[in-house]
């Protein structure tokens, strides 16, 4: 499974996390090596970098600024799911490493 220059977009997160269907991420990957930028909705500006394994798993470190101005750090596993037209769901199981350190779930989709 590779990960470079795809576009994915959430449709759904739990209530604690700051992403939307409004959040884009342009994923980029060389090796087993994943990083991202990603902006949108809640979120004015966030990278993540991660490690792609064998079955497409990701283990993730992310960072934003988010529209009130506060540094948020995380952390997420993410795997995936092929779908029927080829597009990668990716399902997500997060922490944040800053503010509450709640944990939650999200699903992002290939554009």
């Amino acid at each position: 499974m590779h990960y470079n220059d795809k576009n994915f977009r959430p449709i759904s997160n739990t209530e604690n996390g700051e992403t939307s269907n409004k959040t884009l991420f342009h994923y980029k990957q060389v090796g087993n090596i994943l990083t991202s930028e990603y902006s949108g909705g809640k979120i004015k500006s966030g990278h993540l970098i991660g490690l792609v394994d064998h079955l497409g798993n990701i283990n993730i470190r992310y960072h934003h600024v988010n529209d009130k101005d506060e540094l948020m750090t995380g952390i997420c596993i993410s795997k995936p799911e092929i779908l029927e037209n080829g597009k990668i769901r990716l399902h997500e199981f997060w922490e944040w490493t800053s503010g509450d350190k709640s944990k939650g779930t999200s699903i992002i989709e290939e554009l």
